[in-house]
């Protein structure tokens, strides 16, 4: 059994490119992902700074690129590549840049609640979420939405999306463990591939490149 770890965060473009890309890579002839891989979604903040409520996009678009900061405008190569994995990025919509602390908590709790195809399915909802329809993944009623698909009940909801109480205390420490593990393991952006714990594959690579360096992966650092 091969594990392999993502480390991403759910407001970045290339890690749901990545993720779709990955999807197919390990698909087998019958259209199942292999049995013998298992996946772990790992936190990465692009924005660990952000307040807990998020920011205004187009101000913090603006504060940094001036009167270029137009939320709307995408990079044709981004919009293009997108569209291969079948995925439409609507900028257009999203109004707020959220603090995605709470999105990696639902994920870490999923992931150990539910394993690992069911963080896997979450983490396909969360990208929809915010790049298919504009939503914000960092507010707390947004994510009790998409949460209660994922059987989170709703006397868990505060602890595991506010990080109350011991289950939300253990959460956040589970993420800040993971994000000092990301910067040891030489994880500096994302989407950043962890195989056999150790062998790091950084990047939205292609279809193949994933197949080619997967497969000398289950060579080498399956159990």
């Amino acid at each position: 059994m091969l594990e392999i770890e993502i480390f991403s965060d759910a407001i970045c473009p290339w890690c749901f490119i990545g993720k779709r890309r990955l999807d197919t890579a390990l698909k087998n002839d019958r259209g199942a992902i292999d049995p013998d891989i298992r996946l772990r979604w790992r936190p990465y903040m692009l924005y660990p700074n952000l307040p807990v409520e998020g920011v205004d996009r187009g101000e913090m678009l603006r504060r940094r690129y001036g009167p270029r900061g137009d939320k709307g405008r995408v990079p044709a190569m981004l919009l293009a590549e997108a569209a291969t994995q079948d995925i439409e990025l609507r900028y257009d919509l999203i109004d707020r840049t959220p603090n995605t602390r709470a999105a990696h908590r639902l994920v870490e709790w999923v992931g150990h609640q539910h394993g690992w195809q069911a963080q896997h399915t979450l983490v396909e909802s969360l990208f929809n979420a915010y790049f298919c329809k504009g939503q914000d993944v960092g507010d707390v009623a947004t994510l009790a939405v998409i949460a209660a698909s994922c059987g989170l009940q709703e006397s868990q909801t505060e602890a595991v999306l506010c990080g109350t109480e011991q289950l939300g205390e253990q959460l956040n420490a589970e993420i800040d463990l993971q994000l000092e593990r990301a910067m040891e393991l030489g994880v500096s952006g994302v989407p950043g591939y962890v195989m056999g714990g150790g062998y790091l594959l950084p990047g939205a690579q292609s279809v193949e490149t994933m197949r080619a360096i997967i497969a000398r992966a289950k060579e080498k650092f399956s159990n």
